[in-house]
């Protein structure tokens, strides 16, 4: 999968730097957020990618070499608790392993959540 040339220098130097598992799951990640909220502002933030909306934060995604993080702050990770729970969190973060299928449609779902509370 190619990296997006109109995404910032910063995503696209951050990508090419991951393994490729990591940079697959993170860029399809990133076409997702950036599909479901198109007027999202990119973001460079905790040297990650992030997403902005309506001039706050609206979701963070890094690669790792086993996993690609999703920060959607505390909130959103509270409201989606039960679908969750197989996956390693954080306060405000899930650990999705590369060695499993993105969930897609939860992800998607989370964005939508964040986005309505923004």
């Amino acid at each position: 999968m190619q990296i997006p040339i109109h995404w910032p220098a910063s995503w696209q130097n951050y990508l090419l730097k991951l393994p490729q598992a990591a940079r697959d799951s993170l860029l399809d990640i990133l076409l997702l957020i950036e599909k479901e909220v198109p007027e999202a502002e990119k973001d460079w933030a905790y040297q990650m990618p992030a997403f902005k909306y309506k001039g706050k934060p609206l979701v963070y995604a890094a690669g790792y070499t086993k996993h690609t993080g999703v920060y959607a702050l505390p909130n959103t990770h509270a409201a989606f608790a039960e679908a969750l729970k197989p996956y390693k969190q954080g306060k405000g973060s899930v650990q999705f392993p590369h060695q499993k299928p993105l969930p897609l449609a939860l992800i998607r779902a989370m964005i939508a959540f964040r986005k309505s509370t923004l």
